[in-house]
């Protein structure tokens, strides 16, 4: 299940490039969380609207929101729109800068979550990675002016997630599958909201178009969200963590033999100093779950 993951999710990339030619990025937003909020709400229905096994205070109402608008409406909007602009592999790369980026942010706002000094070697070391992936030319440029603010907007939406996960674990005991089906719901209002604001009324698309929408909400969006759910139910999240060693590396190789993209050496520099930085910071934890495999 999690090699399936990593492909799905590195895959999703590549997949966007392909739609970003036949619908403008908020509407592909749009579209991608809109088909996956309907399927989602129908699974959770299925399973009674199970979701928090006590009453919620005020702040945890406030959190689910911003995680809403964190976890899929905030970085499904910059990936489309930076993704005009860079490549698939540049926008996958930048992804695996989510498990560096959880580490200072869990460190001030989770308990027992502390910065210790292996943890804080892995996230200089990643976080050189990420300065040589925004800097420089780490990717190509696709002879558009605002490829540097591609770029960011990449790493923006990678920062979005990963302050979503924080906020995740903050919240009270909660069914995973009911939560998927709120925040995405509350994800799709915002999106839909804001597409139709700034593009207008959602574009006609050719029939092939609107099957790479459908596979976007469906397959990486809305089931590798269920996969998510069984692998975390069945082998725990550090096991889930070595989806962030796939991804990049499936978005790069697919980048490259289906869409020609290019590979320059400073791209796999980055991918290999972040990828080290993730499995520094991340060691302790995944040699005690093999020691016990």
């Amino acid at each position: 299940m999690v090699a399936a993951l990593g492909l799905v999710w590195g895959a999703t990339f590549m997949v966007m490039e392909v739609a970003l030619r036949g619908i403008t990025p908020f509407w592909l937003a749009a579209a991608r969380i809109g088909f996956a909020t309907l399927l989602m709400v129908a699974i959770w229905g299925w399973r009674g609207f199970k979701l928090f096994a006590q009453p919620l205070g005020k702040m945890d109402v406030i959190r689910i929101v911003a995680i809403g608008a964190l976890s899929s409406a905030v970085p499904f909007m910059l990936l489309s729109w930076g993704q005009q602009y860079v490549t698939s592999g540049f926008a996958g790369v930048s992804m695996a800068a989510v498990a560096l980026l959880v580490l200072p942010l869990a460190h001030f706002l989770v308990p027992g979550e502390s910065l210790t000094p292996r943890k804080v070697a892995g996230f200089v070391i990643g976080f050189l990675g990420v300065v040589i992936l925004i800097g420089g030319q780490a990717f190509a440029s696709t002879g558009q002016s605002l490829e540097g603010f591609g770029r960011a907007a990449c790493v923006a939406a990678a920062g979005c997630y990963a302050v979503s996960s924080v906020q995740m674990r903050l919240l009270p005991q909660v069914d995973s599958i009911g939560l998927n089906a709120v925040t995405l719901l509350i994800g799709a209002v915002i999106v839909i909201f804001a597409a139709w604001a700034i593009e207008g009324p959602p574009p006609s698309t050719d029939r092939n178009t609107l099957y790479v929408l459908l596979f976007l909400g469906l397959v990486p969006t809305a089931g590798a969200s269920l996969l998510r759910v069984l692998v975390i139910r069945s082998a725990g999240p550090v096991f889930m963590s070595l989806v962030n060693y796939q991804v990049p590396v499936w978005s790069v190789v697919l980048g490259a033999l289906v869409l020609a993209e290019p590979l320059p050496p400073s791209l796999l520099s980055a991918l290999a100093l972040i990828l080290c930085g993730v499995g520094l910071s991340q060691y302790g934890p995944l040699s005690r779950l093999f020691r016990r495999q």
